[in-house]
């Protein structure tokens, strides 16, 4: 008897947890973020689908693209690498990081394209492919901060 009391408790707490879950996984809508009638421009709509159309094929590329922008470490590799070209074991001191982990971040960068790597004996440098990508993030930086006041 006190095995199938547990047993019941089990399986009610596990119920109300999935409820819990569920609840805090369903979207909440608010009224206020949404056309009140359901109503929609074809022109614009058409041309805006014909675009996307267009840039089909890159979109995943792009998204890859960002994906590698959404690492803290990987930006301050571009950003140092703004400054000058530097050695893994700079990289990896300015980083505070092991040279392992700095090497995978910066075989993620390059290639990508964003880097390129010189060796110089026993050293392997590092530097910015094309300045552009750092005109870029900063433009991006100054947006933010003026976005943030």
């Amino acid at each position: 008897m006190l095995l199938l009391r547990i047993t019941s408790r089990i399986i009610f707490a596990n119920i109300e947890m999935n409820s819990i879950v569920m609840k805090k996984a369903s979207p909440q809508i608010n009224p206020s973020d949404a056309c009140k009638i359901p109503c929609f421009d074809h022109d614009k709509v058409a041309a805006i689908k014909a675009m996307l159309s267009e840039q089909e094929e890159r979109l995943p590329e792009l998204a890859e693209f960002y994906k590698l922008l959404g690492n803290t470490t990987r930006l301050k590799i571009l950003f140092a690498l703004g400054k000058s070209e530097l050695c893994v074991c700079d990289i990896a001191h300015v980083l505070e990081l092991s040279t392992a982990a700095t090497s995978h971040q910066l075989k993620s960068l390059r290639n990508q394209g964003w880097l390129r790597k010189r060796d110089d004996g026993k050293m392997v440098y590092y530097r910015l492919h094309s300045i552009d990508l750092l005109k870029a993030l900063k433009g991006d930086l100054k947006m933010l901060e003026a976005r943030l006041g």
